[in-house]
């Protein structure tokens, strides 16, 4: 006991001989010469802080400063270097061209609003006209219009940066993603050009990135950071869906998040039901109507803009037509018709074409002549009306007779005199309907060549007594099978010109809009000019029938059995960089470009898909079998930044598997970037816990790789100068088709 007290005493003895010592001037207690700074130190404390320790604090700004500079550098880089029209230019620049002439087009993806736009800040008149290879005049500022192309896919360098630190990745790893999104030597050659794939990447990203700003603000519900970013998700949708339909991908895995979101929210019963049923009307408000309106917003700026006649006229319906400038559908047409009159009639199916034929027939089947639907017009889209063979032979001296509801009437092919006629011979290529052609003439033919219009609606009249030029929706039934006239989206082969098959189909639907027709040009001469541009065409009406014809026409972009397409791949060949894709000439005296990816980036990237799913089946089975390794942080970073991303790779990448459309290496880029955040996950997540030696040494050399492979490659981003045969040293494989 007591040598236990001891120590306690002396400690005590010494602390009060200390306090006892008299204050010698001059002498200063042991614990104060201690504390008193050595010279080094009070050099050191001069000094401050070192680099490392002003970049480690400041690094949130510094990074992504250094990132988006070389990612501007990366993309603007002797951008017009080559003076050429490059590749798919020829497509988006000549649509760019309609917007300044603000003629109407047509085409799978409507609105090159900024492309347009990109013009016009450039000062370019919409004169050029776009053809592959030829040399920009120079009027065009082409350069400009390459740069402001490129901006949009600079910035989706920091985004990812940004989008890496949301998804709590550790600093080496951000690092790591943003430099495969800035050295991925395909990101950099598609930003080159004026083209819409840059925007596409950056409203992938942008939708990426405020969707993981948004999850993080689950626990402050209601507060202005999380409406904020709840509608800059919303924002970011609208945008990247109204570049591309592909952007219904990305809105897609925000939507699978939601759902699971609201699901759990449902299954707190401690939740009140107003809170949420707020949280449900928040996101309905800020991810379905706000993303809705930027894209109704898009077309109605695409509908203003573009108020003159151009090449995509015959896409829409003849109400619409009627009412651009310098049109002649319905001009000084009368309103109403009657028999003698010459008209085109146009489907009103959506891309519906105009009633035509042709001396052509058909091969097989009646073997008569052919009856179609075209979209361009010329001579053999015109029939006369007239009267059924019991009915009054019609007397051009007579006083005029109008058509209306019920009547039954002929019309005559203008060009070749046949009769519009139906049998019961299969259609050509739908076999279930039957075949309509041409038979006959004036005198010659039979009941067959009779059709009975039955009146659907008309926009201008609730009188159906008489059928209307532009506004009269009507059938055409056939009088003895009792079949409906019908134009769907189904064209024939190279021997019918690819034209649309025209069917008389057994189904009475009235609702089935290819069997809808209506008058858009009309000659009379007994009868009165009308004026039809008074009916406005409704918006919602022409939105409708504009989206539903880019969707059709964008299926129908089917592989051409008849024609080779050197640039066209297939889905599989993507992931694996099995292909490359020559962007223009491969003449020893053109700047060529060659897309193709950084192989790093590609394989790295399809790799980890494979070993990410196998994590997953490795945890589920160890959980299956008892072990509860893994955290509630450990299961929501494998679930968010981990299973998220793998799920959004397989929403963009699955339809190009199913889809029939002909494919191109460019469709797998907004799936890659996802594939890349996997990659980045995974590189995460199995060094976290190793020493920092190794992350070091890891981190340093995929830093490494990535950069190297990029600057080996980065000839067929800033462009090929000079014989081909410089370039051998890039083709690793045959199939990529760089020097030959």
């Amino acid at each position: 006991m007591a040598s236990s007290d001891r120590p306690a005493v002396a400690s005590g003895a010494d602390v009060g001989d200390a306090l006892r010592r008299r204050n010698v001037p001059g002498a200063q207690p042991a614990a104060a010469q201690q504390q008193q700074p050595q010279p080094e130190e009070q050099k050191k404390e001069k000094k401050g802080p070192s680099i490392l320790q002003v970049f480690d604090e400041w690094e949130w700004v510094i990074a992504p400063v250094i990132f988006t500079a070389l990612a501007f550098f990366t993309r603007l880089y002797k951008i017009g270097l080559s003076n050429i029209v490059t590749w798919d230019e020829a497509h988006f620049g000549k649509f760019g061209s309609h917007y300044l002439k603000r003629e109407f087009y047509f085409d799978v993806h409507a609105r090159k609003l900024l492309v347009g736009l990109s013009g016009w800040l450039a000062g370019y008149n919409g004169s050029f006209e776009f053809k592959s290879g030829e040399t920009y005049p120079a009027e065009v500022n082409y350069t400009f219009m390459r740069q402001f192309n490129a901006f949009w896919g600079a910035v989706c360098v920091p985004m990812a940066y940004w989008t890496a630190k949301e998804l709590h990745f550790k600093r080496p790893t951000v690092w790591l993603v943003t430099l495969m999104v800035l050295c991925e030597n395909s990101y950099t050659t598609i930003s080159r050009f004026i083209l819409l794939d840059s925007m596409l990447l950056f409203g992938t990203v942008a939708t990426t990135l405020c969707w993981a700003k948004f999850h993080n603000q689950r626990k402050n519900p209601f507060e202005p950071e999380w409406f904020f970013w709840l509608f800059m998700t919303g924002l970011s949708i609208g945008f990247v869906c109204s570049v591309k339909l592909v952007g219904l991908f990305v809105t897609a895995l925000v939507g699978l998040y939601t759902i699971e979101d609201l699901w759990n929210k449902f299954g707190d019963t401690k939740m009140p039901w107003s809170e949420l049923a707020a949280h449900f009307f928040a996101r309905v408000v800020g991810l379905i109507i706000l993303p809705f309106l930027i894209y109704l917003l898009s077309f109605a700026i695409h509908f203003a803009v573009l108020t003159n006649s151009g090449p995509g006229d015959a896409q829409m319906p003849s109400l619409f037509q009627a009412n651009l400038r310098g049109t002649s559908v319905g001009r000084d047409s009368p309103l109403e018709v009657a028999y003698g009159s010459l008209v085109t009639i146009k489907n009103m199916g959506y891309g519906g074409g105009l009633l035509h034929s042709h001396v052509q027939t058909y091969p097989e089947g009646s073997t008569q002549q052919q009856v179609t639907c075209y979209h361009h017009k010329d001579a053999n889209n015109n029939w006369f009306f007239y009267p059924n063979r019991h009915d009054v032979p019609y007397d051009p001296n007579a006083p005029p007779r109008f058509i209306g509801n019920g009547d039954v009437v002929r019309l005559l092919h203008a060009q070749t005199g046949r009769n519009l006629h139906s049998h019961t011979i299969p259609a050509p290529i739908t076999k279930s309907q039957w075949e309509v052609s041409g038979y006959g003439n004036l005198t010659v033919g039979d009941d067959k060549d009779h059709w009975q219009i039955e009146v659907v609606k008309d926009t201008a009249s609730r009188d159906y007594s008489r059928i209307r030029t532009l506004t009269t929706a009507f059938r055409l039934r056939h009088k003895v099978l009792g079949c409906y006239l019908r134009a769907g989206n189904v064209n024939l082969p190279q021997w019918g010109f690819k034209q649309i098959e025209v069917t008389c189909t057994k189904d009475n639907n009235p609702r089935d809009k290819y069997t809808h027709w209506n008058i858009e040009q009309h000659t009379n001469e007994k009868l009165p000019p009308g004026n039809p541009s008074l009916y406005k065409s409704p918006f919602f009406q022409d939105f409708i029938h504009l989206n539903v014809a880019m969707m059709t026409s964008n299926n129908a972009l089917v592989p051409d059995p008849d024609k080779q397409d050197d640039l066209a791949s297939k889905w599989w060949q993507w992931p694996i960089l099995h292909v490359g894709l020559r962007m223009c000439s491969w003449d020893d005296k053109v700047v060529k470009y060659f897309l193709l990816g950084n192989p790093a980036v590609y394989w790295g990237s399809t790799a980890s898909l494979v070993v990410f799913g196998g994590l997953v089946a490795w945890y589920l089975i160890r959980w299956q079998r008892g072990y509860r390794e893994l955290s509630a942080s450990d299961l929501d970073q494998i679930h968010y930044a981990g299973v998220y991303p793998a799920v959004g790779w397989f929403l963009h990448y699955l339809p190009f598997i199913i889809m029939a459309r002909v494919t191109y290496v460019h469709h797998y880029y907004p799936a890659l970037y996802f594939a890349i955040l996997t990659f980045g996950f995974l590189a995460d997540w199995f060094l976290r816990n190793r020493g920092k030696v190794t992350q070091t040494a890891v981190f340093g050399v995929l830093y490494a790789v990535v950069i190297g492979l990029y600057i080996y490659f980065i000839p067929i981003c800033f462009g090929m100068t000079g014989p081909n045969k410089k370039y051998r040293y890039m083709k690793w494989f045959d199939n990529w088709r760089m020097s030959d």
